[in-house]
């Protein structure tokens, strides 16, 4: 059973067809998983019962020639995305028992491809931080070991740290997580997986607790390039439901992965190359842009010069749009209550006792920049900024196809690290925050290990839905860097 846990999704989704195994044995190897790590408290609703049911079925459209393109693959779900009839949390007591009628578009598309629901993966709470320690049900722990202190808990990033920890330590074969400011590319780099963040408006919305609604994108989290490519091609499609969502075609991400980078131009901002970056971060990043020149890419220097206000920019324009979607949450309709003498008190009991310190910290700074006389002097300005650094953009895909950056600033730290300072928490988005800013695909690929043994990666950026363009850059890297190291705890 064991070794069903060390293939990738396309060889599993091979296998499957082949009859080399069944779904049920697929999904029964990784519900053992699940219990052997269950340390790292990346779930915080199992399904196993759900998972079985699934995985029979998923083998009777086997058995029938029917099966779809993630027939009997299990997966697990960021708790953010709403599943029919399963405890939906977000990461917060506010939302104690609430079970959606509905499911999100993109996970019952994902169930419509024949994939199987392992759990609800564990994230920062209403996916605001870069550790996943602002959970109501506790902190995830990386699998990942600091081989100079064992014994040392480490972040697995955030907000999506429980989707991409599962898959680290092979107890899901892909997950699906958020990405706001970063939230799937920086935990993907801190836990040696893939994360990719499609291009605003390629995956659907609809379903997903909201965070900063110009921002969220859905995306996965696999082992390799092409496992990503076959998730996003199921997640991918327009929905009428969402607004937001782009009627354009999905085309075939795999049969990109082929097309290699010769000729491609691949640009290098100059403005990533922080005074502060550590020299191992720089001396990777190097050895990325070497290894797509040897693949026959063409290495640009390019400028981004409004980089620098990116971060403020963010976190004016993200908790602005928090605080508005934030107010739905009043202890009337669903979720927690803790009563009051009036309406009023009612309401601000049930979001003392349901929010958590840094999903108030941003309701507070939110509704600080939209009100009366500061919507000018912040969130405008912000907004401003933003449009500058969309042109930035624009202005740049006239000299290179693929940008190549640092995904992190470090590698992963301790969880209680940086816990008393919001500023430098903060700063772990750096490098992924103008990506969502702009509304671009970007992707995050693992390519070294540190000094401590733990993993780094490195950021591509693409253009507007040139998801294809960004793949076929991503598969060369990863064969150039042939990552092939593993967390230490894993099933």
């Amino acid at each position: 059973m064991s070794d069903l846990l060390d293939l990738s999704l396309a060889d599993a989704r091979d296998g499957l067809r082949k009859k080399a195994f069944t779904a049920v044995e697929l999904t029964e190897a990784y519900l053992a998983a699940m219990d052997k790590t269950r340390v790292l408290n990346a779930y915080i609703t199992e399904t196993p019962d759900q998972a079985r049911a699934m995985a029979a079925d998923s083998d009777k459209r086997l058995a029938a020639g029917t099966a779809g393109p993630l027939e009997g693959i299990p997966l697990g779900v960021k708790d953010l995305y709403c599943t029919e009839g399963v405890l939906t949390t977000a990461a917060s007591h506010i939302l104690d028992g609430f079970k959606p009628p509905y499911e999100s578009t993109v996970s019952g598309k994902l169930w419509s491809a024949g994939a199987v629901l392992l759990g609800k993966t564990n994230l920062d709470e209403f996916a605001m931080g870069s550790s996943n320690t602002t959970s109501f049900y506790g902190p995830v722990r990386n699998p990942w070991q600091d081989k100079t202190d064992p014994d040392k808990a480490l972040v697995p990033g955030g907000s999506s740290g429980g989707s991409a920890a599962v898959v680290a330590a092979r107890s899901a074969l892909a997950s699906i997580g958020t990405d706001t400011g970063g939230s799937i590319r920086q935990p993907a780099a801190l836990t040696g997986t893939v994360g990719l963040k499609p291009t605003y408006g390629r995956c659907s919305r609809w379903g997903v607790v909201a965070f900063a609604s110009s921002l969220d994108q859905a995306g996965p989290f696999t082992r390799t390039v092409r496992d990503g490519a076959i998730m996003l091609g199921a997640m991918a499609g327009h929905d009428a439901k969402d607004s937001t969502s782009a009627n354009i075609a999905v085309p075939d991400f795999e049969a990109a992965l082929k097309r290699g980078v010769k000729g491609l131009r691949i640009g290098i901002p100059q403005e990533y190359r922080l005074k502060s970056l550590a020299d191992e971060i720089d001396d990777l990043w190097q050895r990325g842009i070497d290894w797509l020149r040897a693949a026959g890419a063409e290495i640009v220097d390019i400028s981004l010069p409004h980089t620098k206000y990116a971060l403020p920019a963010y976190y004016i324009i993200a908790p602005a749009e928090a605080s508005s979607n934030l107010a739905r949450y009043d202890g009337v309709r669903y979720g927690l209550r803790s009563e009051g003498k009036t309406l009023d008190e009612m309401y601000a009991n049930t979001r003392r006792d349901g929010f958590g310190n840094e999903v108030q910290r941003r309701v507070l700074i939110g509704t600080y920049v939209l009100s009366a006389g500061y919507y000018d002097a912040y969130y405008l300005k912000a907004q401003k900024v933003r449009t500058r650094i969309a042109e930035d953009f624009r202005n740049a895909w006239s000299q290179c196809d693929v940008m190549l950056t640092p995904a992190t600033p470090s590698a992963a730290f301790g969880i209680d690290d940086k816990q008393d300072d919001p500023i430098q928490m903060y700063l772990n988005d750096v490098f992924t925050v103008t990506v969502n800013l702009a509304g671009l695909p970007g992707i995050a690929v693992p390519a070294g290990l540190d000094h401590k043994g733990l993993p780094l990666g490195l950021q591509l950026i693409g253009k507007p839905f040139d998801e294809e363009t960004l793949l076929q850059t991503a598969q060369a890297l990863e064969d150039a860097a042939q990552f092939s190291a593993v967390a230490g705890l894993r099933a």
